[in-house]
């Protein structure tokens, strides 16, 4: 069977952040391995996420579903999307009825393994898309476990959680939905780590010198490959390239171009992150500090919420409408000859960040630690400074800055982050010889040779699309 005439049909639960990679997978089964791509998503794209997209691409947006009287409506985020996508199931199986079902794989990222059910009855093999690391995998599969041998909170251990063969877990890294065991959201957690073990293979946006150690581990490791079961894809990293522009450049690029090279720390938490005023405040007070330029990705604070407050866009942030720290000079946002750049939260959307951060100016990166800023982050040589707000940010950022070697992160881990200690992370960071500079460097060429022809992640998407036309025949 042609790898030509293969057709993925991926499911993508709500939220751009989830879209993003996504379509990265998309566009790489398209443009480097030959597939059709069909893509059911409960999020509409912004229409410049699309501009470029391969022509064997198509975007099937699902009919929305109202979830207001099933959960509250202050219910956790992961609560929210499991819901949605369960809400959504018939909305789903309609639009895979209508696939040819001889020649069609199905992929469900992680939220979306609940369907798996209607791949089984349309005999498609199934594949479960985990966009992050596979030291995730490897909690989220083995959860299951210490659900059963842990007694009472995850949070209340004085010792690191076991994980078979991976570096353990401290309590107060764990995953969000592991913070209350009472909560919907764990018991959606553990159902997910479940569910991925049903599937005929997983997919992973990470690559092989990345995390060898837990790869290893959750193939071979009899206790975590007993609960992981499917095969290991690391087929990453998967990430954005800057788009190719026409016409006017944007400002903040055209101020870029006239700073030093690697001068510029950007600061951005991502397409939900949220920040107390107070917070926003010491950051402020801390990068001023510090005296480094920087191009701050700035969003109104929250009172009272969470910190993922804005994940959904129908959401409303809460609290303080001021995006701005009081007391601070308009020069700060006016006044482009000044070795600041306080910018607009817009600066964080899919189609200008990656521009940002492959800037020659850019000389590092303090981020929220989703995976796919990560990722953009990383692959751009830059070293870090790890801010974790929510889901699996804290473990993320445990790996870059105790694993990989490429970041800093805040001694007050759960607490009011003061100024001084961001000026002392900020200098650290942007200091021209530091080893996280040399690090990331080393991560980045890693990285590239794990995508191009004959690398880690090529061999193994080869691998898994051999797989499917197996289970196809």
């Amino acid at each position: 069977m042609e790898t030509s005439k293969l057709h993925a049909v991926i499911l993508c639960s709500p939220g751009i952040g989830h879209f993003n990679p996504v379509l990265e997978l998309a566009k790489t089964l398209i443009l480097h391995h030959g597939l059709k791509v069909t893509i059911l998503t409960a999020t509409t794209p912004p229409a410049s996420q699309l501009l470029h997209s391969p022509e064997d691409l198509n975007i099937v947006t699902l009919l929305p579903v109202d979830i207001s009287g099933v959960i509250d409506p202050n219910a956790a985020v992961i609560t929210q999307i499991a819901v949605q996508m369960r809400q959504s199931k018939s909305n789903i199986r309609l639009a895979l009825s209508k696939m040819d079902r001889i020649k069609t794989l199905f992929i469900a990222d992680l939220f979306g393994t609940e369907s798996f059910e209607f791949a089984d009855e349309f005999r498609m093999p199934k594949y479960v898309f985990v966009p992050t690391t596979a030291w995730f995998l490897s909690l989220t599969s083995y959860c299951q476990v210490l659900d059963k041998e842990v007694v009472g909170q995850f949070v209340d251990r004085t010792e690191p959680l076991r994980i078979p063969g991976c570096k353990h877990i401290r309590p107060e890294d764990v995953i969000d939905p592991m913070l209350d065991r009472h909560n919907q959201q764990y018991k959606e957690y553990v159902r997910m780590g479940i569910e991925f073990g049903l599937s005929d293979g997983i997919l992973l946006n990470t690559w092989e010198d990345l995390e060898h150690g837990t790869l290893e581990a959750l193939r071979k490791n009899e206790e975590l490959s007993s609960v992981v079961k499917a095969p290991v894809y690391a087929i990453g990293p998967l990430t954005r390239v800057p788009v190719d522009r026409t016409g006017a450049r944007d400002s903040v690029l055209t101020w870029l171009d006239r700073q030093p090279r690697e001068s510029v720390l950007y600061v951005s938490f991502g397409s939900g992150g949220t920040m107390s005023a107070d917070q926003v405040t010491e950051l402020a007070r801390g990068l001023e500090l510090s005296g480094r330029r920087f191009l701050w990705v700035a969003r109104p604070p929250v009172e009272g919420g969470h910190a993922d407050a804005v994940f959904f866009f129908r959401r409303k942030r809460p609290g303080c409408r001021r995006r701005y720290p009081w007391g601070f000079p308009s020069s700060w946002v006016l006044n482009k000859n000044m070795p600041y750049w306080y910018g607009d939260y817009t600066l964080g959307s899919a189609d200008i960040k990656v521009e940002i951060l492959s800037h020659p100016s850019i000389g590092g990166f303090m981020s929220h630690c989703g995976w796919s800023s990560t990722l953009e982050g990383i692959t751009k040589s830059l070293p870090m400074i790890a801010w974790p707000l929510y889901s699996e940010q804290r473990m993320n950022a445990a790996f870059l800055t105790e694993e990989a070697g490429v970041a800093v992160r805040s001694r007050e881990l759960l607490g009011l982050k003061k100024r001084d200690e961001i000026k002392n992370m900020v200098g650290s960071v942007m200091e021209e010889n530091n080893p996280m500079r040399k690090r990331a460097k080393e991560i980045q060429e890693s990285a590239m040779k794990a995508i191009e022809v004959g690398g880690s992640s090529h061999k193994a998407l080869n691998q898994f699309i051999q797989d499917c036309m197996i289970k196809l025949q």
